[in-house]
């Protein structure tokens, strides 16, 4: 059955933008502290549209804190689906996995889960778990509030991506997608997916632009990842 999912209403999107003070200064905020359990497992974490690796460091600092080794996407602003960033975030993955000897962790928000679903489907040996914060994987990919900047910044539309794999089809890995009612940005159906699209599906209540931000959601991907990694 197609997926019904609609972009959110205008009123949740422009709602969005209250949380850009505290994505600003991500870098300087305390990181949220759960007793230590990465035992030194590495991730990347994958920002979303528009954005950098300093949207993501109030999470990269409490996974770092968590005891992961975390990594960034590194490649500054990401501005849509780049075959040469894809790329090069797949050979950092690969041999990120090969330096600390452990498969790696990606989490993506937004459109860096699209990144990462499809990074694991390329190279399932080198992931061990894709966790997506709000990312329109699934269903219409007009389902958003984001495709016409998307549309606007590249030189393909967002149903012609430069890559043949879907962002749909699960990795052959352990897949968990995030989703919130909440969001301003993504559909929340397009977030969740259909059945067999992911191994697991969280609701938080947190909008699309505290997913990564707010101290709660991050404390909330931190659960998830003790849940899921032991």
């Amino acid at each position: 059955m197609r997926n019904p999912a609609v972009a959110p209403a205008r009123w949740r999107c422009a709602a969005e933008f209250l949380a850009l003070p505290q994505i600003q200064v991500a870098p300087l905020r305390r990181p949220v502290t759960v007793p230590a359990f990465g035992r030194g497992q590495p991730a990347i974490v994958i920002p979303g549209l528009l954005s950098n690796d300093r949207s993501t460091a109030l999470l990269r600092n409490s996974l770092s804190k968590a005891g992961f080794v975390v990594e960034g996407w590194e490649q500054g602003l990401n501005t849509g689906a780049r075959p040469a960033q894809i790329a090069r975030l797949e050979a950092r993955m690969c041999e990120f996995a090969a330096r600390t000897g452990k498969p790696v962790v990606l989490i993506g928000w937004s459109l860096g889960g699209l990144f990462a679903r499809v990074l694991a489907q390329h190279h399932p040996d080198a992931c061990c778990l894709v966790l997506t914060l709000g990312s329109p994987f699934s269903g219409d990919r007009r389902a958003n509030n984001a495709w016409r900047v998307y549309e606007a910044l590249n030189d393909h539309t967002v149903d012609a991506p430069p890559f043949a794999e879907g962002p749909g089809e699960k990795p052959l890995v352990r897949t968990v997608a995030v989703w919130s009612r909440r969001d301003g940005i993504v559909a929340p159906r397009s977030a969740q997916g259909e059945a067999g699209q992911a191994d697991r599906v969280v609701e938080v209540p947190y909008k699309h632009f505290e997913l990564a931000s707010a101290r709660g959601a991050v404390r909330a991907v931190l659960g998830l990842l003790r849940e899921e990694l032991g």
